[in-house]
């Protein structure tokens, strides 16, 4: 059985080389050759299919490269150390890579087949060469035959152990077995990552065991090694139109995702992730999950913001069970109803020659956590001239006048007032002899307020991650790690006094 500590020594650096299929033989004297392991890359194939045209010459079959190999490399007949097609002056000696004739006269060949020979075992690998063929480029100058030996030189310490002491052949077959796993992970596709390890060892779910090797899915490239971590970030969107008018419906919704990084060890690790909602939280509606999610309640993807309130919708705990990606992904989102938006607003705008009244006043509610990262309210005048003389009072905050003279910016910190409430008033004069930005639907009195806003270890519909809920069946325990955050997103205060715009009952 070959150890979980064994270790392989890659050295492979650049990126852009692809190989179109890899060979492992052995060949013992009196023996035939056998085909230990071969493995083709079609995506690759379909590459070189591509760039060759009409010159593409298709791989033959196993056996047949393992004969026109032999020839190659004059372990086919050794009482012929002369072949003409082989060893005439005429053709030129390029090893290690070499040319293999697929055919009597020579015309089709492939090249370069890369081979590195130990003993009685073969490897070797045909590259995809995406240069022309006629005249061939010098070796020295295709950094792809370096990688590509280097990957064979890798895959041989692995297979043979140290060059003065190869494998025993037991050892050989176990380490054969894994050899799928292995390419996977540092030559997944057919081409080896642009960074690989210096010295890494072998995943203990990569060696196989009494119970045989846990089968590696297509779509996961390798294996995580080092310290295990598993990251969960839930992160709710809040966007709102609030008009100020009894005639027009302010609107708003929360939309939520949870972002996972499962850097844990095992081919196929099992982690499962529970949201929880407050007691009289709203159910979350609309929820999509990623593929990788084994199993769902059917409850949780019934509801829907399109449809009624049900008081019977299912309200949680919400389990996701998972065999997680290596790359961050995200494990699901969802929509929530609630009650009220974060921030309640009013803007009013009157209108005096070049002067503009300002008055604006905003409310945090009070379930929300009065503890900002940053809070911004930006206020842009189009159509209008830039500003020539600002004359504003905040009762809280700091205001800015953008070096363009057509924006105001109201930086109300980290925190709200005890009363939770701020003001704005004021006004301004539009009598700069140069004209600002135009807008065609902020004519007039039409204008806006555009909230920016994060608060951390907050969500507005009180949807969280409890670092004890999150269960991890790996071999090792990993260190957990959630995060939650309420971040403002298209929210936006329209002026009471002017004609906004209103697209229908649902925010675009």
């Amino acid at each position: 059985m070959l150890s979980a500590s064994f270790k392989i020594i890659f050295v492979i650096e650049g990126a852009g080389m692809s190989i179109r299929a890899l060979w492992v033989f052995t060949h013992e004297k009196g023996e035939s050759v056998k085909v230990q392991f071969s493995r083709r890359y079609p995506t690759v194939e379909f590459r070189a299919k591509s760039f060759a045209g009409a010159q593409y010459v298709s791989v033959p079959e196993d056996s047949d490269i393992a004969q026109l190999l032999l020839t190659e490399l004059g372990l086919a007949d050794p009482d012929k150390p002369f072949i003409a097609a082989r060893d005439d002056c005429c053709h030129q000696q390029r090893s290690p890579a070499l040319e293999l004739r697929v055919n009597s006269s020579g015309v089709k060949t492939l090249w370069p087949v890369l081979t590195i020979v130990q003993g009685g075992l073969i490897l070797a690998c045909l590259l995809l060469m995406e240069v022309p063929s006629d005249p061939r480029p010098p070796l020295p100058s295709l950094a792809s035959v370096s990688q590509g030996l280097a990957l064979l030189s890798s895959l041989q310490g692995f297979l043979s152990g140290t060059a003065s002491k190869p494998s025993e052949p037991d050892v050989l077959v176990s380490r054969l077995e894994t050899l799928p796993s292995v390419l996977m992970q540092v030559c997944p596709f057919g081409t080896p990552l642009d960074s690989l390890p210096q010295s890494g060892v072998l995943p203990a779910a990569m060696a196989s065991g009494p119970g045989g090797a846990q089968k590696q899915p297509a779509w996961k490239t390798g294996v995580h090694r080092g310290k295990a971590v598993v990251s969960v970030a839930l992160s709710e969107k809040v966007r709102s139109m609030q008009y100020g008018n009894q005639s027009k419906q302010d609107l708003w919704d929360v939309h939520g995702t949870v972002t996972c990084k499962c850097e844990v060890e095992g081919v196929l690790p099992n982690v499962t992730v529970t949201l929880t909602l407050p007691p009289n939280g709203s159910p979350l509606q609309d929820i999509l999950v990623h593929p990788c999610v084994t199993s769902l309640d059917s409850s949780i993807l019934t509801a829907s913001s399109v449809e009624e309130n049900d008081s019977s919708a299912f309200s949680g705990p919400y389990k996701f069970p998972f065999s997680p990606p290596l790359e961050p992904f995200r494990l699901c989102s969802y929509t929530s109803q609630v009650p009220v938006p974060p921030i309640l607003g009013s803007y009013f705008l009157k209108s005096e020659d070049n002067l503009l009244r300002i008055n604006v006043v905003l409310k945090l509610h009070e379930s929300v956590r009065n503890s900002f990262e940053y809070c911004e309210a930006h206020l842009p005048f189009f159509n209008r001239n830039l500003m020539s003389h600002v004359d504003i009072k905040v009762t809280s905050g700091q205001l800015e006048v953008s070096k363009e003279k057509n924006l105001l910016i109201w930086f109300l910190g980290q925190k709200f007032p005890k009363s939770r409430e701020v003001s704005l008033e004021g006004t301004i004069n539009f009598s700069g002899h140069l004209a600002g930005p135009s807008d065609p639907m902020c004519i007039d009195l039409i204008a806006y307020i555009k909230l920016y806003f994060r608060v951390a270890d907050f969500t507005l519909s009180g949807c969280c991650v409890d670092q004890h809920s999150v269960q991890v069946y790996s071999s090792t325990k990993p260190r957990i790690i959630t995060t939650r955050e309420l971040v403002s997103s298209e929210y936006y205060i329209w002026n009471a006094t002017g004609d906004a715009p209103v697209s229908g009952p649902v925010i675009l």
